[in-house]
């Protein structure tokens, strides 16, 4: 065990995939650069060769299906998307063409893609490229999505990904690349559809994505500081989603609250809410809650960007709220954010 980032996480595992299967290989914009993609990729070109880690055109679609075609013909391509909000131009080569490959096959091709896509605010980059899009992606069946916030989650579904004979989207927030943690050297794989609680608590859940995990773990630890203990439960896999943990937990505390990366009206947030509905109403106390973004395009502006997207704060209020609780004093309260270590989109 040693105390890595996230981002060394995704290099290592990278590097440890790539040695044990030389059909894997990574591909993308700025993927072999001095910077490399918040030095997630750092060194894998002179490691491996340019067969094997290479720079490509500014061309989506054409880049992601060359991905599926070489996924049906035997490797494991692993393509990077510098912002997620571009995925949509690829959106024809994953909704109609990857996600169904194996199935209009009879299960005769598979088809193991892997896209990593970075999502998230920066500061100041507006209503282009601050989306998170993960809604999309994990309605479409066919397609596997995972959203790991820490970093010996991001080891171990990133191997399950690059090893699965299906599409998979990593989706990987900007300000999570300098977390850290305690992480394995050696390689291991996640299961797809395992939940993972981060804190447990008794008093209510709070169901977080990617990272708003971060927020809600901060949010937690405040409240804790008052006597209310708040279950902060990660999904990790979007799709397959694992309800079980999700459920058990907002059934024990009776009070859920959601806290989704993204637009609440018709996300992935309702979706999780609906689940929870559904298992759990004859015990819930309360009705679920949903936290997420204003439902508006993202302003560039810091202080509207602030407005725009909830944090720690937004999810002790919203608690206090749900258990008709007095208003704390925040006052004093430093509210970390990783945009004090952002230096830039790559």
């Amino acid at each position: 065990m040693r105390r890595i980032s996230y981002g060394q996480a995704i290099r290592e595992t990278l590097i440890q995939e790539m040695e044990r299967d030389g059909s894997v290989f990574v591909y993308g914009i700025g993927v072999p650069d001095h910077i490399g993609i918040f030095g997630t990729t750092l060194g894998l070109a002179e490691r491996f060769g340019p067969d094997r880690c290479f720079d490509t055109p500014l061309a989506e679609d054409t880049m992601t299906g060359f991905g599926l075609g070489a996924a049906i013909n035997g490797l494991r391509p692993i393509h990077v998307h510098i912002r997620v909000d571009f995925l949509l131009l690829a959106m024809n080569q994953l909704v109609n063409m990857a996600s169904s490959f194996t199935y209009g096959t009879a299960g005769g091709v598979k088809v193991p893609l892997v896209i990593r896509a970075v999502v998230g605010r920066g500061w100041g980059q507006g209503y282009q490229h601050s989306k998170s899009l993960h809604s999309f992606f994990a309605h479409v069946p066919g397609l596997k999505v995972a959203a790991p916030t820490t970093p010996s989650d991001v080891k171990g579904l990133l191997a399950s990904a690059i090893r699965d004979d299906n599409p998979v989207l990593m989706l990987e927030h900007r300000w999570l690349y300098w977390g850290e943690e305690d992480v394995p050297e050696e390689p291991y794989a996640i299961p797809f559809g395992q939940a993972r609680i981060l804190r447990p608590g008794r008093d209510l859940t709070l169901v977080a994505t990617s990272w708003l995990n971060v927020e809600a773990l901060a949010a937690a630890s405040i409240l804790a500081r008052h006597g209310v203990e708040v279950e902060v439960v990660d999904p990790r896999s979007l799709a397959p989603l694992d309800t079980y943990t999700i459920a058990e937990s907002a059934a024990r505390t009776g009070h859920c609250l959601v806290a989704d990366n993204d637009w609440t009206f018709a996300g992935f947030g309702a979706e999780i809410a609906a689940q929870v509905g559904e298992h759990c109403f004859g015990r819930l106390k309360s009705p679920v809650g949903r936290i997420g973004w204003v439902n508006t395009p993202c302003p560039t502006g810091r202080e509207l960007e602030n407005r725009f997207y909830p944090n720690a704060a937004t999810m002790v209020r919203a608690v206090e709220a749900k258990l008709g609780l007095s208003a704390l004093d925040l006052s004093g309260e430093d509210f970390y954010s990783h945009e004090r270590r952002f230096r830039g989109p790559f």
